[in-house]
């Protein structure tokens, strides 16, 4: 009996040795692979095609129904003016309405935040009405045209101006920068790879990075009223554009 219980015995411990022997055997082993880690940028530069520009008009009266009316009027003005120059409906949308109550002798507004006015004499003198639009212009090259336009039909505010790229342009222009940065990633790791002594077998990994294309503003007339009816048209000119991206490569090396 004893006999037969040490032959169990052995034949238990021979199996879990067998088990664990094929767990263990099924763990994955640490890569062996030599690498190169990389980094490269590319650039592109191109001219913009598009441009946004965000006209307001604001307008004040002692009467805030006055003073929205005489918005509304101007406005709607400054909108038909830019349909009938061909900009299409779609490229345009309102930014933002605001109605600003002034009080005081230093004109300062009420606070939204709270009901005690800021200044001691809270007696309301006139309300300020802003109405912005954001226009988008697919011929850059109109960009002065339509500033003259807007502000002679009504705007009298350029809060911002900017040349940029449309999101076709975009993409094209971020493919080619990232074969750019391929390409200088790849030439990095050559030169490291034969100072080595080594050559490049293939590629373990890759990472690619967020492109970048910057807005280039003009100031000149940003947060500035110009005057309707000016004899010389604005000049406005779209200049280069950057698109820049990024990558990250490993090589492994034999």
């Amino acid at each position: 009996m004893r006999g037969k219980t040490a032959l169990l015995g052995i034949a238990l411990m021979v199996l879990c040795a067998a088990v664990i022997g094929n767990v263990t055997a099924q763990l994955p082993e640490e890569s062996k692979d030599k690498l190169i880690h990389v980094s490269g940028t590319g650039k592109v530069t191109t001219t913009p095609d598009q441009a946004i520009i965000v006209f307001a008009v604001e307008t004040e009266n002692a009467d805030v129904k006055i003073a929205q009316q005489e918005n509304a009027r101007k406005m709607d003005a400054v909108v038909k003016a830019l349909k009938n120059a061909g900009i299409p409906e779609k490229d345009i949308k309102t930014a933002g309405y605001n109605i600003i109550p002034v009080t005081g002798e230093n004109n300062w507004p009420i606070t939204r935040s709270s009901d005690v006015p800021v200044t001691p004499d809270a007696r309301i003198q006139f309300y300020r009405v802003i109405n912005t639009l954001e226009v988008t212009l697919h011929d850059v090259n109109r960009a002065g045209e339509i500033v003259d336009l807007a502000v002679e039909s009504g705007a009298n505010r350029v809060d911002r101006f900017s040349f940029t790229l449309s999101d076709e342009k975009q993409q094209q222009f971020r493919s080619q920068a990232l074969t750019a940065a391929v390409a200088q990633a790849r030439g990095d790791a050559d030169a490291v790879a034969a100072a080595l002594g080594k050559t490049i077998v293939d590629v373990k990994e890759v990472n690619v990075g967020n492109s970048y294309v910057p807005m280039v503003y003009d100031g000149r007339y940003s947060g500035m009223e110009k005057a309707a009816g000016a004899a010389v048209a604005t000049p406005l000119e779209a200049g280069e554009i950057d698109v820049t991206a990024s990558v990250s490569i490993s090589y492994i090396i034999s």
